[in-house]
């Protein structure tokens, strides 16, 4: 870490913030297998919570790697790296008071922990999601063939095939997508949230 930098905290603080926008911050991390749902859910969850006027953003996995994080592979270090950034960025967003939704794999429950002490740290609130669908059905969906590639070995480090896949022991929440559908999925979160104040 570079020492010939000084941090300048913001010119409004964040109760001021909150007050101010009428909205509380929190991350919402999707985390889950390929094609478990997440991407689908949180782009259910951001039309629904912005059409409620609520100040939201999304953040997908694919979506950072063609940007923030096109410089990562998918080795465990790189995932590590890949989980650190976007911690960073939704700390940021949420600092704003956004209820900001990301959708990642994000595999290790330590990158995970690492992610919400980063929040908590800083007085916020950090939410985590299980979206939970059991792998002979997330192969079976399979909506861009990579269970496929990965089990002829075309794609190396799978997560959930060659890749392990660390499942939350105590999540929020937790949607078991092979029983709720996308609806289902998005009123269950709003419900949490509404019953934790943030809506």
């Amino acid at each position: 870490m570079a020492t010939n930098i000084t941090f300048h905290p913001g010119s409004v603080g964040l109760t001021e913030r909150t007050d101010l926008l009428k909205q509380k911050g929190v991350t919402i991390w999707l985390t889950g297998l390929s094609a478990s749902g997440k991407s689908t859910i949180a782009c259910a969850l951001e039309q629904h919570l912005l059409h409620l006027r609520k100040f939201s953003y999304r953040l997908d996995g694919d979506n950072i790697r063609f940007g923030l994080n096109k410089d990562l592979g998918f080795d465990e270090k790189s995932r590590n790296e890949n989980i650190r950034r976007i911690g960073e960025v939704a700390k940021l967003f949420t600092d704003a008071c956004a209820i900001t939704i990301t959708a990642f794999i994000s595999p290790y429950i330590s990158d995970r922990a690492f992610v919400r002490e980063l929040h908590e740290k800083s007085s916020l609130r950090f939410v985590e999601v299980f979206v939970d669908a059991p792998l002979e059905v997330v192969e079976e969906r399979d909506p861009k063939g990579l269970y496929k590639k990965a089990r002829t070995g075309e794609v190396k480090e799978f997560t959930g095939v060659s890749a392990p896949y660390e499942a939350p022991p105590n999540p929020e929440i937790h949607l078991k997508t092979n029983e709720l559908d996308v609806t289902q999925s998005v009123v269950a979160v709003v419900e949490y949230l509404a019953s934790k104040g943030f809506m």
